[in-house]
Order: C-alpha cells, then structure tokens, then sequence
C-alpha cells in the first residue's frame, strides 16, 4: 500500500525522537514552574538554561542573547514593535517578500506615525543592490530582511545589507527562521557585521512547536510585548513552557550535529526534482539565485496552484501552494508579486520543501503523478471551455 509522502517541510517539521524523548519527564514527573524556589522549580530553571545554552551554542551566541518567544510570529513582533517603541518614528525599511510576522508589524507601526520602505527585489527574489542604498540613504532606523525566504527559498546577503544598514545608524534584524538546520548560522560573525537580532523556531528544525526565541545583542533597547513577571530578563514575562523549551535546545543541538550529513542530501534530491521538473515544462521561481538546499517553488503553464495542490494531496503528496501562514489568504503570493511574476503564473505556484527523511524514489514518483495529474487538470479544463 502507498505511503503519503510529506513534501512541506518549510511549514513544519515532523518532530525528532530524541527531542519527544527528552520533552516527556517536562510533561509528566517533573512539572515545576521555573520561577519556584523549590527544588521543582530549581529543576525546571535549570533545564531552561540548558535549552538556552543549547540554542545558544548552535548559533554561536551567548545564552544571554536567547530571549525564549512562543513562536517566530512573536519574535519578529518583538523585535520590530519592541524596538520602535525605544525610538522616536522614522523610517522602518522591510524587504517587500518578508513573512506576514514582519509586513504586519510593519503596516501596525505605520499607523503610528512610521515610514515603512519596502525594499525591492529583483525578478529572482534577490535584494535589489541599488534600491537598498537609495533607502540606506534615508537613514532608517530599524531595517529587517529575511536570511532565507519561506517561499522560494531564495537566500539574502545579510552581512553585506547589514553593514551597510549600520553604516546608516539603522538597527538590523533578519528573520533565520528557514535557515537554522539547512545551512549554516552564525550570529556572532553576522552580529561583528551588522546583525543586531535574527529570529528562530523550534518547529521548523524537527522541535516542537511552540517554542522559538529572539536572538539580541543586549546593547538594543527594547521594550517587551508582554508584561508581568518579568520572565526571559523581562523582555518576555509568562510561565516558561519548560517542556517545548527542552525541545527547542535538543532540536538546535541535533540540527547542528546533522547539519553536514543533510545538506548534501537535500541538495540532491532538489536537484533532481528541478530536472524532472524543467523536462516537463515547469517555470521554477527564483532558480537564478541561492537558495536553500531543500526548497522548490514552481508552476506549470495552465495548471492552478491550489486545484494541483488538492489532487496532490489525495495522491499522497503533501505540498503547499505557497506559506503555510498565508493559506487563509486566497490572493496570489506577495512574495512573487514583488519578483515581477504575473498574477496568472503566480496562481499556479506550488512549494516543494524537502526533509531529511525524504528519498530519490519519492522524488521520482511525484513527479510522474505530478505530470500525470497535470494532464488530468489541463483536460478537463479544456471540456469545461
């Protein structure tokens, strides 16, 4: 019997053994509130700052630059509205294919009084040099970009656009939440550049979800989101959710650990999927720039994105029609409206994002179903007309 093949890693992450293995003693003998002063609560801080160093290490960062958040969308809210709130309204610059968790803080700090510059990208995905420096020159205050976008997989030159940002006095943050996992990061080498915060996940790196944190050079004020206790240097106040937290550390370590064997892996096989694909006419979008090595974004001619995504699906493929946390919205993809693409092919745009667990073979028998459910698709197309 066929096994569904799931192909959407950039949405989530299956969760790793290891990471369930050491979350199960946090959800069930040893549930203390790390804030206690008992010998429960002492437990369960310590585990936290194991997680923290563990988060911290894989990134190369001290653990004191590790603010825990409950998901990426909270961090990029953090950072972006946290640090305006310290600021008096100027110019916020964000990359027009940045992720809604960046694009809607933006749009709220609009609304008070800010200047928001999307920053254009040409027709690969990539930050338009010249456009940069023209906002550059406007002497931002905040600027955030994406190291690797969630879509196309298209990578940024962060160290370059971060020091030029800091040439400008602007603080720079970059969304990392892709990136951790599939290649290598390093926030101290891009913290000497420029880089002032980035933003992880556990979820998207075989950890649980729930967890994520903002990484931050303690010389950027901040206000926090949240108050109370004054959790996480209170720049985070709520109970510390101590078993995802575990996660999170032990998802970062094995990530790292794991890094040179998958990569490679990962690189083959969109290799092939992108030879299959272009043999059958695919357009695949941002294939001139770098990308991460398991991301895929494409379209057949005639073909609508989400009506291939459902029979996929029923096929046994499990793919996207683009960002998970953009699903709800039924225009056609922001990020390849920014790259130029017409709002005709970008309906028909279609994300393959690859595991570590992934195979050739899988590869191989999505495409023939891909071809073969394309044909279906065109064909009653053509009777219905």
């Amino acid at each position: 019997m066929f096994s569904p093949v799931y192909f959407d890693h950039n949405a989530t992450t299956p969760l790793e053994p290891a990471v369930r293995d050491a979350m199960l003693p946090w959800l069930s003998e040893q549930f203390g509130n790390a804030s206690s002063r008992h010998e429960y609560g002492r437990a369960a801080r310590r585990a936290v700052d194991e997680a923290r160093n563990k988060v911290a290490t894989a990134i190369g960062a001290h653990s004191t630059e590790v603010v825990f958040t409950s998901n990426g969308s909270e961090a990029n809210n953090l950072m972006l509205k946290g640090t305006a709130a310290c600021m008096k309204t100027g110019v916020v610059a964000i990359s027009a294919i940045e992720h809604p968790s960046v694009i809607k803080p933006a749009e709220q700090l609009a609304r008070r009084g800010w200047q928001v510059q999307k920053l254009t990208v040409d027709r690969d995905g990539r930050i338009d040099a010249h456009g940069y420096l023209t906002v550059m020159a406007q002497k931002p205050k905040l600027v955030s970009v994406m190291l690797a976008n969630n879509e196309t997989g298209v990578l940024q030159d962060v160290i370059t656009l971060a020091a030029q940002a800091r040439a400008a006095g602007a603080v720079f943050h970059t969304d990392a939440v892709q990136a951790l996992g599939k290649l290598p990061v390093n926030f101290r080498s891009m913290n000497a550049a420029g880089v002032n915060a980035l933003t992880l996940s556990s979820h998207k790196i075989g950890g649980p979800k729930g967890a994520a944190a903002l990484v931050l050079d303690k010389r950027v004020e901040i206000e926090p989101l949240i108050a109370g206790g004054g959790q996480e240097r209170g720049l985070r106040s709520g109970t510390e959710n101590v078993a995802v937290i575990v996660g999170f550390g032990v998802a970062c370590e094995l990530a790292v650990q794991q890094l040179a064997m998958v990569t490679p892996r990962l690189l083959a096989l969109r290799r092939q999927l992108e030879s299959g694909l272009s043999g059958i006419g695919a357009t695949l979008f941002g294939s001139g720039a770098e990308r991460l090595p398991n991301t895929v974004y494409f379209a057949l001619d005639d073909v609508d994105g989400e009506t291939l995504v459902g029979y996929l699906d029923r096929a046994g493929f499990a793919v996207a029609s683009g960002s998970a946390c953009s699903s709800a919205n039924p225009e056609s993809s922001h990020v390849l409206h920014a790259m130029g693409v017409s709002p005709e092919k970008a309906r028909g745009a279609v994300r393959v994002s690859l595991g570590a667990a992934n195979t050739a073979e899988q590869v191989s028998g999505f495409l023939k179903t891909l071809q073969l459910t394309a044909s279906q698709l065109r064909h009653l197309s053509a009777v219905a007309i």
